[in-house]
């Protein structure tokens, strides 16, 4: 069967006989791997579209389970992405989050479109991409149905000042429910995080671009989301993770 979907690259592999093994976040499927004997280093529209951080449309053959891509045309290429070291980088952990987040053949047309909103937006910035990318993955977990919990304590429920950010919990604790000392899944927070957090939640990604955090409140509220993230969807270290500025 042929079919076509909008698809973002999330990563690819060589393979032998000259063949390419794409990870797509396709619009239509989800994400799937698929094969293709596109060229990535012609000048074509179709080797733009194999290349990463393209959003584009997809021309696929599927065969039950499996898929090639037949045919690839950018309908935007965040190429700009690629010029500077620090954007790349966090651009480059966004999309393995992205990777992370989603299941093979489980469409998350909500999170698509999120993702394509981060990379047009990651794109412009001029600094502190880390905010764009932050906002990003809180957002990303608000759309996947597993957002900590902000507003009550987990555990006693009352809606106290938060003191504590539980990630086993799924949220905040207050000061008379923590009991565990030295436990690496909780941290100490103040109010100004929650604030931040909510923010990011009730802000589409487009109005953050006056927005930016300082570089240590940046990496302390993305140490604590990616910690909360690899604990619910059950995965290991980022490749990119120490790369990631704020």
């Amino acid at each position: 069967m042929i079919t076509e979907t909008e698809g973002i690259i999330l990563r690819q592999t060589k393979i032998a006989g000259g063949r390419r093994m794409v990870v797509l976040f396709s619009k239509q499927y989800g994400k799937i791997s698929a094969g293709t004997g596109l060229n990535e280093r012609s000048r074509g529209k179709q080797a733009l579209a194999l290349r990463p951080f393209t959003y584009g449309n997809y021309q696929l053959y599927k065969k039950g389970d499996f898929f090639n891509i037949n045919s690839g045309e950018p309908i935007k290429s965040f190429y700009r992405i690629g010029e500077e070291v620090d954007k790349y980088m966090n651009a480059s952990y966004a999309l393995e989050l992205t990777d992370k987040f989603t299941a093979e053949g489980m469409p998350a047309p909500g999170l698509f479109n999120l993702t394509v909103d981060m990379l047009r937006e990651l794109e412009k910035r001029k600094k502190k991409f880390g905010t764009i990318v932050l906002a990003y993955e809180v957002k990303a977990l608000k759309v996947l149905g597993v957002m900590p919990q902000l507003d009550i304590c987990t555990r006693c429920g009352k809606p106290e000042v938060p003191a504590y950010f539980s990630i086993a919990d799924g949220g905040v604790i207050c000061e008379d429910c923590h009991t565990l000392e030295n436990d690496t899944l909780i941290y100490k927070i103040d109010f100004g995080i929650i604030n931040i957090l909510k923010y990011f939640l009730d802000n589409p990604l487009e109005s953050l671009a006056k927005i930016a955090l300082e570089e240590n409140v940046c990496k302390k509220i993305m140490k604590m989301m990616t910690e909360y993230a690899r604990y619910h969807f059950d995965f290991g270290d980022l490749k990119s993770e120490t790369f990631v500025t704020g």
